[in-house]
């Protein structure tokens, strides 16, 4: 048996909408004709996976058949190619790809003139037939019998070759993992990882719980919270920003060992490391303490590359080591290493907070001597980072939740684990006096009446459960999403979600609908009312009376910049860091601080306007060499800013004169 077999699909320049209308109209015709409804077929005996049909196979030679099996196996059409007697196809399960070769002989006239006239790329089909080896060395199935499962109306992504518009692949992910089949493994790691995690909890005899995502306070942890209305009750309430309070509240009702793994969300920015829905992992121990979590982590951890592949990890160039005992290092001795500032010789909060702005940190101007410690440590330590670090010794000032160490008061016994540069775990031997808690938390409200969003709330119920006693308790608290990146060598937390929060775009989460490129291209030619815009109150800085000339003003260097990468700094309400194609061989780096007016993916992929011969200048800890040109005005008395943004047709590294 042999075929000389043509894998490629018929190329189409039509519209998508256009092939949604000609597909619709094929199926009442097919109703019609043949009073064949698809989509009243319920099952279909699959009994044979193509990769375990690949693996049973592998052996026959090149024009070697086993026309003694019958195999059934089922899945998408993803390439289609009809020639006279005989079609050749693709077909796609959730393991693997196979070629079919539909033969009129071998099917009969009534079954291949059905197939041929009726099915399509994109259906789903179920087959019946037996394999084969063509003459350029594909295994391939010969098809005696073709059931028509289910039509797709619409056509396969960018004529099947694959999807890679990043923004059509977030959005639409069922496409993504359709024609991708990297992503497909990737969430399959996911969940690998996670099943370790739980694996790993409860051979310690952890026991799994589920805990309020709706709850009437955000507690846990600073962040902003998402609000909504509960109509019933007649209250505002919150969605959990962390697990924590309720999971300590299980300890305080004698369970041993709880954790839970699950959604939190934060009603903070979006970048390649937040989305406002995440997966965290806590898990609290009672008679433990944070050396006991320390362990507990690199357990989890290692074990997790394991799930999915080795000790050693690479991720985007950068080599992880999880073999080795990770470091463990205080607050203290990292400043004094990466930013050659000694706090152990800092006696006051002015000297500390002086120190600290002459460093070029972000100060509010009211921190503690501690609490300008940890801005130093953000800003100049965290990325520096890279190899497994248990970073201890956090002031009380940012640790409302964890004891004191009794040694030194000022600071706390709690640890963070960073990697790559990323904080991955944050963990304490857990407060438990309630004086002391109840102390923390209305410093935390003085804070919050000030104005942070961020403090952490009064919560009179769970100073209740620890009143009625808490023992000595470890815990720890691990962001899922940030592991599973580092293990999947992915680039942004988007890659490991599979539905992120994204940015609506034309009203499109208004109606619930997300129309394709094809689609939006297919209306493009549509005449639109020009948007009406009101400058009535739009006030204008006066022009600047004194001139510059020519030779003055040519020594600046105006470039067009591709916007490659766009990402929130960390403790940085303001600053956004993007990285520049500036049609150089060498990415450039820009901090700006405009946070205020985007969001970094809204940026991403825009060509901008900078000035590329600035002197470099530092800002919280990076260089950023250059200055993004932006248009200010202001509008009944409030500054706003729009982002200079330019034809994307203009190559980066244009020079403007």
């Amino acid at each position: 048996m042999s075929a000389n077999v043509d894998t490629k699909t018929d190329q189409t320049a039509l519209p998508e909408e256009e092939i949604f209308r000609q597909r619709k109209d094929k199926l009442e015709r097919l109703k019609e004709e043949e009073g064949y409804n698809p989509y009243l077929v319920e099952r279909w005996n699959r009994e044979d996976i193509l990769s375990a049909v690949r693996k049973r196979f592998d052996h026959l030679e090149i024009d070697q058949s086993d026309e003694e099996v019958r195999l059934k196996v089922a899945g998408r059409i993803m390439t289609l190619r009809k020639h006279g007697k005989a079609m050749f196809a693709n077909l796609q399960d959730e393991t693997d790809t196979m070629q079919l070769y539909f033969q009129l002989n071998a099917m009969g006239e009534e079954s291949y003139e059905f197939a041929k006239k009726w099915v399509d790329s994109g259906d789903f089909v179920g087959i019946v037939g037996y394999p084969f080896r063509t003459r350029r060395g594909e295994l391939t199935l010969l098809v005696t019998k073709c059931t028509l499962l289910s039509k797709s109306l619409r056509p396969l992504p960018e004529k099947w070759h694959g999807l890679k518009d990043t923004e059509v692949r977030y959005r639409q992910r069922y496409l993504d993992l359709m024609v991708n089949p990297d992503v497909r493994e990737n969430f399959r790691k996911r969940s690998a990882i996670i099943a370790s995690i739980r694996k790993t909890l409860t051979d310690h005899e952890t026991l799994e719980v589920e805990t309020p995502i709706l709850s009437l306070l955000a507690g846990g942890a600073n962040a902003r919270p998402f609000k909504t209305f509960h109509n019933a009750l007649g209250v505002e309430m919150y969605l959990r920003i962390a697990t924590e309070l309720f999971l300590k509240r299980l300890i305080v009702g004698m369970y041993g060992r709880v954790f839970e793994i699950g959604k939190n969300f934060r009603n903070e920015g979006i970048d390649t490391m937040h989305n406002p829905e995440f997966t965290a992992m806590e898990v609290y121990w009672a008679y433990a303490d944070y050396n006991d979590m320390m362990d507990l982590t690199e357990e989890i951890i290692r074990n997790a590359a394991l799930a999915v592949g080795d000790m050693t990890v690479n991720y985007q160039g950068v080599e992880l080591d999880f073999g080795k005992p990770f470091r463990r290092a205080t607050m203290l001795d990292l400043v004094k290493e990466y930013a050659g500032v000694d706090f152990n010789t800092i006696t006051n909060d002015e000297d500390a907070r002086r120190i600290g702005t002459a460093h070029g940190v972000e100060l509010k101007g009211t921190e503690s001597r501690f609490g300008v410690l940890n801005e130093m440590f953000e800003t100049f330590v965290e990325d520096k980072l890279i190899q497994p670090t248990f970073v201890i010794g956090h002031p009380v000032e940012v640790s409302p939740l964890a004891k004191r160490n009794p040694d030194d008061p000022r600071k706390t016994h709690r640890f963070e684990a960073f990697l790559n540069t990323w904080e991955l775990a944050n963990a304490f031997s857990e407060l438990n006096d309630p004086i002391d808690q109840r102390e923390r938390f209305e410093e935390q409200m003085k804070q919050k009446e000030s104005g942070d969003d961020e403090a952490h709330p009064m919560d009179t119920d769970f100073l209740n459960a620890i009143e009625v006693g808490l023992p000595p308790t470890g815990g720890l608290g691990i962001g899922i999403d940030r592991m599973i990146i580092l293990l999947t060598n992915q680039p942004s937390i988007r890659d490991v979600l599979l539905f992120p929060t994204m940015k609506n775009i034309g009203g499109v989460n208004e109606v619930n609908d997300v129309s394709t490129k094809a689609a939006e291209t297919a209306t493009d030619d549509v005449k639109a009312e020009p948007e009406k815009i009101d400058f009535s109150k739009v006030e204008i800085e006066p022009l600047f009376k004194d001139f510059v000339d020519f030779e003055t003003f040519s020594k600046s260097d105006f470039r067009a910049v591709k916007v490659l990468e766009c990402e929130a700094i960390p403790k940085s309400k303001k600053l956004l860091k993007f990285v520049l194609d500036d049609g150089t061989d060498t990415n450039r780096v820009i901090l700006s601080g405009i946070h205020g007016y985007y969001e970094p993916e809204e940026l991403v992929g825009k060509t901008c306007i900078a000035i590329t011969n600035l002197p470099t200048r530092s800002m919280m800890g990076m260089d950023s060499c250059g200055m993004l040109i932006s248009a200010v005005h202001s509008e009944e008395g409030e500054e706003r800013l729009h982002l200079l943004m330019v034809d994307e047709h203009i190559p980066a590294g244009a020079k403007l004169y």
